[in-house]
């Protein structure tokens, strides 16, 4: 059994940061101490210099694309691109090609990330207008939850039969995890803008036609839904300050059974943004606006929002160069997201105990992840070092995607990840991932 020994490195965990040693065994943490010899002459010893030592990111939606959309990204590349950004487990999205909306499709992409993931996988059950009892046969110990789509999505993803959405609410105990988006009002906002640009409409009617008032027309009704049914809702990717009252933080998040995320991109990013950066910030929900973007600020602080992910969603540069309503929403941001809340903390938006309790601690209490998420002994030893002062700029030859771009290509990082371990194994140092695929199926404790 391999041994590794994290020395001097400032330990972030559960609202603490304390220096100490962190002692891992194979796949697990064994010690945490402010001061640990080393066993045996074969133990592995990695100095921290001082930095943080945090748990691994997880990230709770992410779109990988593979099967059937490889063209854009596949498990290993983006898998890679997510140990390099300190991201060690990760939770995907049913809109591959075809759906996993059959427990067949679903359990062929558990077989895909099993030879190829480089970080511990789950991935979403898709629902659909017509796969309740494929539904019911998802087994809550080994998948992560229910997608469902409440506005337009890939293939038959729709769920916008209100009788359906019902039984689905009502008859699983798992997790739904939904996205929010009213179609009717997208497709009058898109017929407006259509008649008045024709073919030019500008990316930037993109959160006019995508709008806050679709977002809350659609979550409103799911909340509404979660409450009447006692369903476990978790409402991915809040993008407007009006959804924000759905949300409460007077209870504690272990107790909570309607849950919000919201993502890096919403954080950062604002309609200001699409002049210089264009289809290249084109996401679903929209980039809203200044006043938005604050107010997610303020309520991902006050703990009404629970979760931080990326909704990493690859597109080819030639997709994104298309016309508006051509062009695809979704943009990479598995390796950068970490980074950009590290930028974030240290422009005194945020603490570093708050990034990584809304990127780890808190994915693995609401998705009940088995021993994940923590620097706790008798945890997996999925673990990041960051140095908050080691400044690099992303560029073309330093982004991993598959789609060889980012939204933050140019952008100057004061921090950088330098170590990444992923159940034991450091999988990432020296700028580079090791060719290791020591990626497990995350198991849930339900």
């Amino acid at each position: 059994m391999s041994t590794t020994l994290i020395r001097n490195a400032k330990i972030v965990n559960e609202g603490v940061i304390f220096e100490g040693d962190v002692l891992i065994e194979g796949q697990m943490i064994v010690e945490i101490a402010s001061q640990i010899s080393a066993k045996s002459s074969s133990t592995k010893i990695i100095d921290a210099e001082g930095n943080y030592l945090i748990p691994g990111i997880i990230d709770d939606q992410v779109h990988f694309r593979e099967p059937g959309l490889t063209h854009k990204g596949t498990i290993f590349t983006e898998s890679r691109a997510a140990v390099a950004g300190g991201i060690t487990s990760f939770i995907e999205q049913p809109n591959t090609v075809p759906n996993a909306v059959t427990q067949e499709l679903l359990e062929d992409k558990y077989r895909i990330a099993s030879e190829k993931s480089f970080t511990n996988y789950s991935f979403m059950m898709g629902g659909t207008n017509d796969n309740l009892e494929e539904i019911m046969k998802t087994n809550p110990k080994n998948v992560a939850g229910i997608k469902l789509f409440l506005g337009s999505s890939t293939g038959n993803m729709l769920v916008d039969n209100e009788e359906v959405l019902e039984k689905i609410f009502t008859s699983t105990k798992m997790l739904i995890a939904v996205h929010c988006e009213d179609e009717a009002t997208i497709k009058a906002n898109l017929a407006q803008f259509t008649e008045e640009f024709g073919e030019d409409i500008p990316v930037s009617a993109h959160p006019k036609i995508r709008s806050a008032e679709a977002c809350y027309i659609s979550s409103s009704k799911a909340v509404e839904l979660a409450k009447k049914t006692g369903a476990r809702l978790h409402v991915f990717h809040i993008s407007t300050a009006k959804e924000l009252d759905l949300f409460t933080n007077k209870i504690p998040l272990e107790d909570k059974k309607i849950t919000a995320e919201v993502c890096v991109h919403h954080l950062w990013f604002s309609d200001k943004d699409y002049a210089a950066k264009g289809n290249l910030i084109k996401w679903n929900p929209a980039v809203k606006t200044e006043e938005d973007r604050d107010a997610l600020w303020a309520a991902l602080l006050d703990d009404r929002i629970d979760v931080i992910a990326t909704d990493h969603a690859p597109h080819t540069l030639e997709e994104k160069k298309q016309k508006y309503a051509k062009a695809p929403s979704g943009g990479p941001l598995v390796q950068h997201a970490l980074l950009a809340m590290f930028e974030s903390y240290h422009r005194g938006k945020i603490s570093i105990e708050k990034i990584i309790e809304k990127m780890a601690h808190n994915p693995a209490k609401l998705f009940k992840i088995e021993k994940r998420g923590f620097i706790k002994e008798g945890f997996y030893a999925d673990l990041a070092i960051v140095n908050p002062g080691l400044p690099w700029t992303v560029n073309k030859d330093n982004i991993m995607y598959k789609c060889g771009w980012s939204p933050f290509e140019g952008t100057t990082f004061k921090s950088r990840v330098t170590h990444t371990f992923v159940n034991g194994h450091l999988v990432y140092s020296n700028a580079k991932v090791k060719d290791i695929h020591v990626g497990e199926r995350l198991t849930f404790n339900r």
